[in-house]
């Protein structure tokens, strides 16, 4: 099975770090939520897909590990890899290095589910997703 994944350069604001001058802890599901609207653009499942087709896809899982702290004056980039499941979810981990030495900063990982306009858990794939799996993960 294909492997998606892309990455993205960001930068690290003033607003985001505290006293120590490292990235404050909460900054951390910015940069993972940036990188998972990167990876829908670049590979087509965007919120508005998923909004359009009748779901959405909350998050219900979230977790960040750190290795090394983030500083203000650092060139970070994130990479997000989708991990594929049967299950009618979402699944991706992320990895954050420095981009000037290549230093793994921080890991994470994130699960979305999918609800209907009701907010009714929805406990098989939707039609638009499988087709989106058939379309993008076919070898």
């Amino acid at each position: 099975m294909k492997t998606l994944k892309t990455t993205l350069p960001f930068k690290i604001r003033f607003s985001e770090i505290d006293i120590m001058r490292v990235v404050w802890h909460g900054a951390y599901a910015k940069y993972f939520e940036d990188a998972r609207e990167q990876f829908g653009k670049e590979f087509g499942l965007s919120y508005d897909l998923i909004e359009k087709s009748g779901y959405y896809a909350p998050l219900v899982d979230l977790s960040f590990q750190y290795k090394k702290p983030l500083r203000y004056d650092m060139r970070p980039e994130i990479t997000i890899i989708y991990r594929p499941t049967d299950a009618a979810k979402i699944v991706f981990d992320y990895e954050i290095h420095d981009a000037a030495t290549g230093e793994l900063m921080a890991t994470g990982h994130s699960v979305q589910v999918f609800m209907d306009f009701n907010y009714e858990l929805i406990w098989s794939n939707p039609a638009f997703y499988d087709h989106w799996k058939e379309h993008w993960l076919k070898e």
